[in-house]
């Protein structure tokens, strides 16, 4: 079953459920400095690993770019 997830209001097709750094790994965000926004609540970075992606989840994520 294939399941359906909106990243950044666009829909996603993901295989199975995945713990949120897989997804991230998937995005090619793996290391990078991001906030997560699931299903209007603010996951810290200490329970990324902790946090499921499951079918109809809404997720905003947001990449922190230094510069100067």
């Amino acid at each position: 079953d294939v399941m359906q997830v909106r990243i950044n209001g666009e829909s996603r097709h993901l295989e199975r459920s995945l713990a949120l750094p897989e997804l991230l790994e998937m995005l090619d965000l793996a290391g990078k400095r991001v906030a997560v926004e699931h299903n209007g609540v603010i996951v810290p970075r200490s329970r990324h690993a902790e946090t499921q992606v499951s079918d109809g989840d809404e997720l905003l994520i947001v990449q922190c770019i230094g510069g100067g």
